[in-house]
């Protein structure tokens, strides 16, 4: 709400009283006049026109004539500027006011109340003006200047002295980054510590309307009312309030000698813009607000305190009564920011603010050029910030306006299957190769987006390695992998859940004589001179502690390599996942599906199905639905290469993990060498079961737990040959039950929840538990009666816990809070569902404006994107047993690297049908 200030206080407002009538009866009393009033009110009941003008009078004159009268001569005092000044202490709470030609006049003056061996203690972020003076004083006057981060009180303490402390000079908030600055705080603490230094607070951002020093300590407060209070940028003028008698004489002496006041004409002027104070702010603070979060939302650091991000809200909210029109953002790259600002028609590029007019400026290059780059740096402020002054006209034109500049600058691109503008950060390495990425029409390539799911042991951990067969399902949360084509000669990973690796490579520099191409027969063995020449090559400044992310790395590039024929496509392969890494649900698996699968469809091994034409106009594509759309023989090929990729990241794995990531459902899976028969079989008519799937968040060590069963089997081979043989039989149970077509739902629940009981007993005897296991099985055991086991090789990572179908959702929830309370995180997940997915390309089986929802509310985007046009449907051409495709769908790298984990199942679902194999 505006500010009021009751008139009545004496104490605060000895001499600019505004009379209010009486109170017209006792019961109803006239209440004070609230901010915008006092600033349309233009009232000196000493200063009363002789012919009754509504209009403060210009008295443009030098000289006054007469002897003994109030005025004698301009540069000591005019009635214009007397109206003036008590019209500005009267909305300032203040007791005097003065009026001088500029508001670094305003600090002059202030700065001339010092002498040679003072100290000031100054801000390390103030207008550039502001830091030209007082460097010159430092060198000219012999005063020591203390530049501190104000917005902590505390760092303050350590320069104030007794005596020495003459000034402490703040701004709030600052320009231009927006910093707060605890004003009543500070004032106290050098009040305390130095009682004769004198507090003055640089105001100009604020204005009287939404903030007062005076009333939170400060001794001298200043405004440059060029800026808000006149509003028009039509005049030059500095304001100076306080309440102190000493100081009010002294600044009264200096204005007169050196003779800046301000002119009657520009009095005149300044008086006018200041009735309408109140109004034009209130439109240029809620549009700035909107701006502020427009930018935000797009993903810009943003300084305003009016977003509640903002470091300094709290203390902000408590000192001011509104937020200001002057906000800054970030871009990450100076010339991006010098497009931004050269590309702007409404905002006026200029420096200063307060206009009606809004402006945009590069303050390093503009207002603070005058401070040196290395002091800016030292200070934190950023030479790509740009800063904007909100003026009064409509706020979509000024968004439309800088949505526009940021467009054509590149800072921000329409993301079309989002129907919506996102932006294109500039800072690092992995955008500028981003923005490499684009389609090459001639060649006809377009993105590939694949998932595979992972894997959860339902039963028989541990005991598959001595023969006994395991139960394995896929598990819906699952990795994705996207290709987006690239013409500038390299290939390129990015890791997202790997520290955000990226890096990329130029493809003659691959060490491609290492290579033996794979021919049309799949090679059995993994190539080690490939291997190797990779490790020792382009892989080899990848630290020990990037282990996980040399692996994948190398699993993409062998396959890219080995794969290549003739011709080498240039692509971007990013990788990300809603499963947990290093929990034993299979993540390196997924992810070699998925990189094996972008690698046949780029290098075109594989191919899709085409559309057959419909033999009528309601004839469906069966094979385009569900989980039958990719042919076996593409499951079988995509399956031997990520069982390669395995074999790099793990040496020797079982290839029960890439297999479920292939064809999901479940298996059956026996190791060779123990006299039966073995290897894998799915379960025909498994039935999809609900899962709580827990990470415990412990790391664990996979060799170090299955090298101490087998030395337990060696000490006490009767005891655990007897687990084994129970373990058994419980998968042998639990797969008929599960392969069962007719046993009742119910009955199919109540045996897997006493054959998990039973299975995860067996393991605790092996000594593979952890405690953290133990505790997140009684979590889920009571008051809630579900059976849990540990999954993969325990002694941490994860535990699975059956949830019934008709188990209640509060119940759910109310279990899943207590396991995050225990700092463990659990992941609601379906097991069985469907395996290797790809994102169909044919534009018929694509949606537009699948959503990304975690950015915050508010205005969003101002320009509505061109409508676009509707797709006609396509065949492809077929050429030499693979589809010949023009792309026209949607982009889909920005969305797929923004969207949080949570959104990524739902936006990726969103975007149109998945083919399944």
């Amino acid at each position: 709400m505006a500010p009021s200030i009751d008139p009545r206080l004496t104490g605060k407002l000895p001499v600019h009283d505004l009379p209010t009538p009486e109170s017209e009866s006792p019961m109803r009393p006239r209440k004070p006049y609230r901010f915008s009033t006092l600033c349309a009110t233009v009232e000196n009941p000493d200063m009363k026109d002789q012919y009754g003008s509504s209009s403060v009078p210009i008295y443009q004159t030098s000289t006054f004539k007469g002897i003994g009268g109030e005025y004698d001569y301009s540069r000591s005092g005019n009635p214009t500027r007397s109206h003036l000044e008590h019209h500005i202490a009267k909305i300032s709470s203040a007791a005097h006011a003065f009026t001088v030609s500029s508001g670094m006049a305003a600090l002059d003056v202030i700065l001339r109340l010092l002498k040679p061996g003072d100290e000031i203690i100054a801000g390390d972020d103030l207008y550039g003006g502001t830091n030209r003076l007082l460097t010159y004083i430092r060198t000219h006057v012999g005063v020591t200047i203390h530049h501190v981060d104000t917005t902590d009180p505390t760092t303050l303490h350590q320069y104030i002295h007794p005596t020495k402390t003459a000034m402490v000079l703040l701004e709030s908030p600052t320009n231009p980054l927006l910093k707060i600055v605890d004003l009543a705080t500070i004032s106290k603490d050098v009040k305390e510590r130095a009682p004769n230094a004198v507090i003055v607070v640089d105001n100009t951002m604020m204005s009287p309307y939404l903030q007062r020093p005076l009333e939170h300590g400060a001794d001298i407060v200043y405004d440059s009312a060029t800026k808000y209070l006149s509003g028009h940028h039509d005049l030059m003028a500095g304001a100076v309030t306080c309440n102190r008698d000493d100081l009010a004489q002294k600044i009264a002496f200096t204005i007169n000698a050196v003779g800046n006041a301000l002119t009657p004409i520009d009095s005149f002027l300044l008086l006018r813009g200041i009735k309408t104070l109140a109004l034009r702010m209130d439109r240029q603070q809620t549009t700035a607000q909107m701006v502020a979060e427009y930018l935000y939302n797009l993903g810009f650091v943003v300084h305003y305190p009016g977003l509640a991000s903002h470091p300094g809200a709290e203390v902000h909210s408590r000192i001011a009564d509104g937020n200001g029109a002057v906000l800054s953002f970030e871009t990450g790259n100076k010339e991006l920011s010098e497009k931004i600002v050269g590309g702007t028609r409404l905002w006026g590029i200029s420096v200063s603010f307060g206009c009606v007019n809004s402006l945009i400026s590069m303050p390093c290059v503009m207002s603070h050029a005058s401070i040196d780059p290395a002091t800016r740096a030292a200070r934190g402020l950023p030479e790509d910030l740009i800063r904007l002054c909100v003026g009064i006209e409509d706020p979509h034109d000024l968004l439309d306006d800088l949505e526009r500049a940021l467009i054509d600058a590149g800072a921000i691109a329409l993301d079309a299957s989002l129907n919506k503008y996102v932006r294109v950060p500039e800072n690092d390495a992995l955008t500028l190769a981003v923005q490499k990425l684009h389609l090459d029409g001639a060649k006809a390539v377009e993105e590939w987006f694949i998932s595979a799911p992972g894997k959860v042991i339902l039963f028989g951990e541990h005991a598959v390695v001595h023969g006994v067969t395991a139960i394995a399902a896929s598990v819906d949360l699952r990795c994705y992998g996207l290709t987006s084509p690239r013409s500038d000669g390299k290939v390129s990973v990015h890791l997202h859940d790997m520290d955000n690796f990226y890096h990329e490579w130029d493809i003659d520099s691959l060490p491609w004589d290492a290579v033996t191409p794979a021919g049309d027969e799949h090679p059995e063995d993994l190539d080690h001179r490939l291997v190797d020449a990779l490790n020792e090559g382009v892989l080899s400044g990848l630290s020990e502690e990037q282990k996980a992310i040399r692996g994948a790395s190398l699993a993409f590039l062998y396959l890219y390599m080995i794969l290549a024929r003739t011709d080498r496509p240039t692509f971007n392969f990013t990788a990300r996942a809603t499963l947990p890494v290093g929990a034993g649900l299979g993540s390196s698996a997924s992810y070699s599906v998925c990189a094996a699968t972008a690698s046949l469809l780029v290098h075109r091994r594989i191919s899709l199905p085409p559309l057959p034409a419909p033999s009528s106009s309601d004839h469906v594509h069966i094979s385009h639905h569900g989980r039958r759309a990719l042919p076996p023989p593409t499951a079988e090929e995509v399956n031997r290469w990520a069982f390669m990729a395995e074999k790099i990241l793990h040496g020797n794995p079982s290839g029960v993990d890439n297999s479920v990531a292939v064809y999901g459902g479940a298996l059956a899976y026996t190791r060779p060498g123990f006299g039966k028969k073995s290897g894998m079989e799915g379960i025909q008519g498994f039935k999809s079961l609900k899962f709580l799937l827990t990470n415990s968040k412990v790391p664990r060590d996979t060799k170090k737990l299955v090298a101490g069963v087998g030395e337990k089997k060696t000490n006490e081979p009767d005891l655990v040959n007897g687990i084994l043989q129970s373990i058994q039989s419980i998968c042998d149970e639990a797969r008929r039950a599960l392969a069962d077509p007719e046993l009742p739902r119910d009955s199919l629940l109540t045996a897997l929840s006493a054959l998990m009981d039973e299975n995860h007993g067996h393991l605790v005897t092996l000594g593979v538990s952890h405690p953290s296991l133990e505790t997140i099985k009684a979590k889920t055991s009571t008051p809630y009666g579900l059976s849990t086991k540990l999954t993969g090789a325990g002694g941490g990572g994860c535990a699975v816990t059956l949830i019934p179908d008709d188990f209640e959702d509060e119940q759910l929830q109310d279990l899943i809070n207590t396991l995050i309370r225990e700092n463990f995180q659990p992941y609601l997940t379906s097991v069985g569902g469907s395996g290797l997915g790809i994102l169909s390309p044919y534009a018929e089986h694509r949606n537009r404006g699948s959503q990304i929802r975690h950015a915050p509310t508010g205005l969003g985007q101002v320009t509505p994107p061109d409508t676009p046009t509707p797709r006609e449907p396509f065949h492809p051409e077929i050429v030499d047993g693979s589809e010949k495709r023009v792309s026209n769908l949607d982009a889909l790298r920005a969305p797929f690297v923004s969207s949080t984990m949570a959104e990524l199942p739902e936006w990726a679902a969103g975007l149109g049908r998945w083919l399944y194999v």
